[in-house]
């Protein structure tokens, strides 16, 4: 607690881990450390190296403030507005799911179908922060993209991360139900590759999920209130729809959802259904090819 003596780098870190502890987090001095480098404006390996430092009241109340916050469960990234997501930092808001490496999956998969292709297009639905769609198109030069969000709050904070990127000159982002927000252009030039990850996680699901998740990652971008492949469903019909022939589709899916996922996609006419784990050993990302003449569906 605060009292009359100077708070230092090491006290302070004392203090919140042992407040972190009582409150059930894990990773206390990792998220202590974090923290305190923001409030205090310093280093983290200054934290350990000089633990003695003395940190200014106003600095300290910041930090206390904080670790307050983070007792309550809510996630760092939330609390520094900003999270660190494959080569970026990407500024989050109330409306969009925090990043987190196990997305990372699909921009590196969507990286490898698409580095050797001449100025690749990509759509991708439920955007969010727009950080799996310009951290592709920051990787491949001369890519262009769409990222489309029903939530307007997603997409202004999207547009707000290209700006910082400075990748706004290389993609839009419009408020969208689906495919509504684009035009016949659009759909006339088509697309290298359509992504999402889209709402995946089922009604029964949501209740085992972590209070960080529960309470502040919005609910429309984490579940249908059903099975959890509605967009699926939806998505699998409008990306055969905008792939170009010979582009591809990758979607983000849920524990076990592979084999129903991977289903729909040959049932809209996708062919060499493809399964990708994340680093937990766990099938994060389903891809599939539209070719020339696919189920039927042929592309003259």
């Amino acid at each position: 607690m605060p009292s009359d003596t100077p708070s230092t780098l090491g006290s302070l870190m004392a203090e919140a881990a042992a407040a972190l502890t009582d409150a059930g987090i894990e990773n206390t001095r990792m998220d202590a450390r974090i923290l305190l480098a923001r409030a205090a404006g310093v280093d983290g390996g200054r934290i350990s190296a000089w633990p003695e430092d003395i940190v200014p009241d106003d600095k300290a109340e910041t930090f206390r403030g904080m670790i307050a916050r983070r007792v309550g469960h809510e996630p760092v990234g939330r609390i520094l507005g900003e999270r660190d997501f494959w080569r970026h930092t990407f500024k989050l808001s109330s409306e969009t799911l925090e990043p987190r490496p196990d997305s990372e999956t699909l921009v590196e998969w969507a990286i490898d179908f698409l580095e050797d292709a001449d100025a690749p297009r990509i759509v991708d639905f439920g955007t969010g922060t727009g950080c799996l769609l310009l951290s592709a198109i920051g990787d491949l030069p001369g890519a262009t993209g769409i990222g489309l969000d029903l939530s307007a709050g997603a997409v202004a904070c999207a547009r707000e991360n290209a700006k910082l990127l400075e990748l706004d000159d290389s993609v839009e982002f419009r408020v969208s139900d689906w495919d509504s927000a684009l035009d016949d252009k659009d759909r006339a030039e088509g697309f290298d590759l359509v992504m999402s990850n889209p709402p995946y996680i089922t009604a029964d699901e949501m209740t085992t999920l972590s209070p960080e998740v529960q309470k502040f990652d919005p609910r429309l971008a984490l579940t249908d209130e059903g099975d959890g492949l509605a967009a699926y469903r939806v998505l699998s019909n409008v990306a055969f729809d905008l792939a170009k022939p010979g582009g591809f589709v990758i979607f983000e899916i849920g524990r076990g959802q592979e084999n129903d996922v991977g289903q729909m996609l040959v049932e809209a006419g996708f062919v060499g259904v493809e399964y990708r784990e994340d680093l937990g050993g766990i099938v994060r990302c389903v891809a599939a090819k539209k070719t020339r003449c696919s189920v039927g569906r042929c592309i003259i």
